[in-house]
């Protein structure tokens, strides 16, 4: 009987602190967030290892291709920034070990005009591998991958260019 009770201790234990877990990866993740919603893409930036690897939507549009290394990664998050794109998280879900945990998160993201039009919305699934808490691989996989390369089209015709190399 002691037995099936330290068990059951156990599998409720293990429960909460997983709970536990992915509430604070949702509150950490959802104020880097609305910190890179404020153009500030430092806090988000600090979540990546530096040998880290994003790999996002191919195609004719300036968000393109992998971007590795921090380095890469930063001018990638400038680039989301510089165009306005404000995202939001709406769940996550994690599996592993903390130490080689894997993450799914819903990730709505979207821009608005200076005079209020809708110029971008879109649905994500965000694939997150990490190592002992950086971000080491994330892969975007988008509802609507051609809206993507319309809003960049968007964003030329409304003078906002690519950010040049080195910037």
């Amino acid at each position: 009987m002691t037995f099936l009770l330290g068990l059951l201790a156990g599998v409720i234990l293990a429960l909460v602190a997983r709970a536990l877990l992915t509430r604070a990866l949702l509150i950490k993740l959802r104020r880097d967030i609305s910190r890179l919603n404020a153009g500030d893409h430092g806090p988000l930036l600090a979540a990546f290892a530096d040998d880290a690897v994003i790999r996002f939507n191919e195609g004719s549009h300036r968000f393109s291709g992998v971007h590795r290394d921090r380095a890469a990664i930063e001018r990638f998050l400038r680039e989301f920034t510089n165009a306005g794109i404000q995202g939001e998280i709406r769940t996550i879900w994690p599996s592993g070990p903390p130490w080689a945990m894997t993450l799914l998160v819903r990730f709505d993201d979207g821009a608005t005009g200076a005079d209020g039009e809708q110029l971008y919305a879109n649905r994500t699934v965000l694939l997150a591998r990490t190592r002992w808490g950086r971000i080491v691989e994330q892969e975007d996989f988008y509802v609507d991958t051609a809206r993507i390369e319309a809003f960049d089209r968007r964003l030329t015709a409304l003078g906002i260019p690519p950010l040049a190399a080195g910037d």
